[in-house]
């Protein structure tokens, strides 16, 4: 009954969470660089209309836009190509037409809702706008999604193989050789999907053109630490743990993982555990390499290297209980002897 009834409050718990994540998306302190280009007006001038720009885009209401002054538009330009920034708006002190740069393949909800502030912001000051995309998304990279269906393949794999090794022998190991035997099993298994998945996504299917080797290395923790921390969540919790791997990695942490909409776009409780979880740290990791030319050398990957130690230490805490409390039937039968 126990069992029947956790596995009902999960199913509302992923209704609840992908339904409270996506259901009214909203820009909030999506980062915008703005700066004036070179024109006949005076330095003075140039700066007091970058000012004026970034307190009325600093005032709008529900605060979408996080703005800030820049140097100048190549920084501005710089900056949302290595993906410092989400966006850049460049303005024309002799005229009304001005530039917004936008990156796609960092998210297109970004982007449009950028486009939209934007629109609004410069039909209120009589001045209109073209776009320019400097990180355009890949052609098989449809809506920008593929890395985090990347991401979701890789978490899924991870606790699966766990949950499917706890049915199999059992939730907690029986000893501590037992517990690093199945936390090595995870290891050529990581390697296998992570370096598979971005075979899949890259050379098989062309979503993108992307190096291999980084792609591969962050699948292969990607799973591994998902394996592990789903190992030592089923050690402690018994049959309850796969239950716990689901809730953590997929009913809290898919929605939160900036894949249909990024963390600018969605409520605040998941804006903020979303970097937190495998799924988001790995769905950032990816789109850095593929589209900001990044060496897959986030701070992400601390966030996958904690998931794996505690994992780890987990099962082999669990186990070590486990013998403990089955050693201590025997030593009072030696007594009694």
């Amino acid at each position: 009954m126990a069992l029947v009834l956790a596995t009902l409050l999960l199913a509302c718990g992923f209704i609840y969470s992908y339904i409270g994540a996506f259901h009214d998306p909203s820009p909030h302190a999506i980062t915008m660089q703005v700066a004036a280009k070179q024109s006949q007006a005076s330095s003075q001038e140039r700066t007091q209309l970058v000012d004026q720009t970034v307190g009325r885009l600093e005032s709008l209401e529900g605060h979408p836009i996080d703005a800030s002054a820049a140097a100048s538009p190549a920084d501005v330009r710089r900056d949302v190509t290595n993906g410092s920034v989400s966006s850049g708006l460049i303005l024309d002190p002799d005229g009304k037409k001005d530039v917004l740069y936008v990156a796609s393949g960092g998210g297109t909800s970004v982007t449009s809702a950028v486009e939209q502030v934007v629109d609004g912001a410069s039909q209120s000051q009589k001045r209109s706008y073209t776009v320019q995309d400097v990180v355009p998304l890949a052609e098989g990279d449809a809506k920008g999604l593929t890395g985090f269906y990347l991401a979701v393949g890789w978490v899924v794999g991870g606790y699966l193989v766990a949950s499917l090794l706890a049915v199999a022998e059992g939730s907690r190991p029986v000893t501590r050789r037992h517990a690093l035997l199945r936390l090595g099993l995870f290891v050529p298994y990581s390697i296998a999907l992570g370096f598979g998945g971005a075979a899949i996504a890259g050379p098989l299917l062309d979503a993108w053109e992307a190096p291999l080797l980084p792609l591969g290395l962050v699948g292969t923790a990607t799973v591994l630490c998902v394996a592990a921390a789903s190992a030592g969540l089923q050690a402690m919790l018994g049959t309850f743990g796969i239950g716990a791997a689901v809730l953590l990695f997929v009913v809290l942490g898919n929605p939160s993982a900036g894949g249909p909409y990024q963390a600018d776009l969605l409520p605040t409780f998941w804006s903020n555990i979303g970097p937190f979880i495998p799924t988001g740290a790995a769905t950032v990791l990816i789109r850095d390499i593929v589209y900001f030319d990044s060496d897959g050398t986030g701070w992400q990957l601390a966030v996958l290297a904690a998931y794996l130690v505690v994992g780890a230490v987990m099962t082999a805490a669990m186990t070590r209980s486990y013998e403990g409390h089955h050693a201590a039937p025997e030593q009072d039968q030696n007594v009694q002897a």
